[in-house]
């Protein structure tokens, strides 16, 4: 096994990905891998032939086929996580030359167009990796049920049809609606850290991604039946006041989620909320 201990430094030359594609070029994919929870990590680069219109997944497929290093060391598959495989499940996130995306809709014709250029591929950081590519986002649901991202329909099936919503509303609400839990955000957020232990992921940032679905449910017409309680969450340790405003989040966000818009609505939600409680509305 290759056993690299530090990430190497790859890239494209500026403009390269301006480039046609060259057609039935090779690319190297240098994998950072680990084993299991606790493991060492280290590195291996693997050779794949690219066809026409190849994404990150279809080239990992082709590394399982037949899991060989460039040196020739026989080992064994790449682990990843990945199920639609059209940007709507969220879990084939990784970092990609150095970037959180989704891995399903990284086309290698953009990313590496020519003959022997380096694909870096590594686990996001700020969850635990299951084994090489693979990593468990279970805080990332656990934060979306403390903030009660759904809407309570238990028990309303006989008590007629629910509020009317505006065009503006649905329209609003919709592109919150997109988020598909993917992780990106959380990568790219300075506040948002790596927690092992489950007992403390109460007390460290939420993240973008929850705070954006307590918006999106707070404005539906049933949803916001909830809100006060969403809120409540929100306002204490870890909530909306710990976000550094960095912007990271909505820089990455594959969606296109206005995620900084829904943190300063939250923010405002939070502090009305709070009044009103201090002054025992």
């Amino acid at each position: 096994m290759s056993t690299q201990t530090s990430a190497p430094t790859t890239g494209q030359p500026a403009g390269a990905a301006h480039n046609p594609p060259a057609v039935g070029r090779s690319v190297v994919f240098r994998i950072k891998r680990c084993q299991g929870p606790g493991q060492a990590s280290y590195w291996q680069d693997f050779k794949v032939k690219i066809p026409q219109n190849a994404n990150i997944i279809s080239c990992l497929q082709q590394i399982a086929l037949d899991p060989v290093t460039t040196d020739g060391t026989r080992t064994v598959p790449v682990v990843w996580d990945s199920g639609c495989l059209e940007e709507v499940c969220g879990s084939c996130t990784m970092l990609i030359n150095g970037k959180v995306r989704q891995s399903c809709s990284c086309l290698l014709d953009a990313i590496a167009p020519n003959e022997g250029d380096v694909v870096t591929l590594e686990p996001m950081s700020k969850f635990p990796v299951v084994r090489d590519l693979w990593v468990d986002r279970s805080r990332l649901f656990h934060n979306l049920a403390r903030v009660k991202a759904w809407v309570p329909i238990d028990g309303t099936y006989n008590l007629g049809s629910g509020p009317r919503e505006t065009p503006q509303d649905q329209e609003t609400r919709y592109v919150l609606s997109t988020c598909m839990s993917c992780g990106c955000c959380l990568e790219a957020c300075p506040q948002f850290n790596k927690e092992e232990k489950p007992a403390d992921w109460d007390h460290a940032f939420i993240g973008a991604h929850a705070i954006s679905q307590a918006r999106l449910f707070n404005t539906h017409g049933t949803g916001r039946e909830l809100a006060p309680q969403r809120l409540e969450v929100l306002a204490g340790r870890g909530g909306v006041n710990d976000c550094g405003n960095a912007q990271n989040c909505v820089k990455v966000c594959p969606k296109k989620i206005p995620l900084t818009e829904s943190i300063a609505a939250i923010g405002r939600a939070v502090t009305i909320h709070k009044i009103k409680q201090f002054f025992g509305a």
